[in-house]
């Protein structure tokens, strides 16, 4: 694959990935104060951590969903043949652990990555998340 294709390709990955990300954050919103209507009567103990899991729980998912894109695109440009190398490496290059042990053939390495850049932005998105959901929880914890 071209380089140019890498990057046209690596761009159009993480964007999709952006959009799930985003978009699972903002249904989140919408749960965690459904939620949060639930356990207001509750302690503050409870309200803490049930909202904080609620939100943990969802951000899992949606890193999860984007770490299973990553490997279905590997495999279906032909970089990897088998699901687990492709889901491997998508999760060491996601998370920037980058262990070394599983590389991609060298016309697809730009193309992947577009898969550590997606995982720092997205890593990134959830830390202000989660940091400002707790700013917002902590002050009325305690009253």
């Amino acid at each position: 694959m071209s380089q140019p294709r890498q990057l046209l390709w690596g761009t159009i990955v993480l964007s999709a990935c952006a959009i799930i990300h985003v978009g699972f954050i903002s249904v989140m919103i919408e749960v965690l104060e459904k939620i949060g209507r639930w356990v207001a009567i509750r302690s503050r103990f409870t309200k803490t951590a049930v909202l904080t899991g609620a939100a943990f729980a969802m951000i899992v998912g949606s890193h999860t969903i984007q770490v299973w894109l990553w490997a279905y695109v590997l495999i279906y440009m032909g970089a990897f043949t088998y699901l687990y190398d492709a889901l491997y490496f998508s999760l060491v290059t996601y998370t920037t652990v980058g262990y070394g042990d599983v590389v991609l053939p060298i016309e697809f390495r730009v193309f992947g990555a577009f898969g550590g850049v997606t995982g720092i932005l997205c890593f990134g998105i959830s830390t202000a998340f989660l940091v400002s959901l707790i700013g917002r929880l902590l002050p009325h914890s305690l009253d």
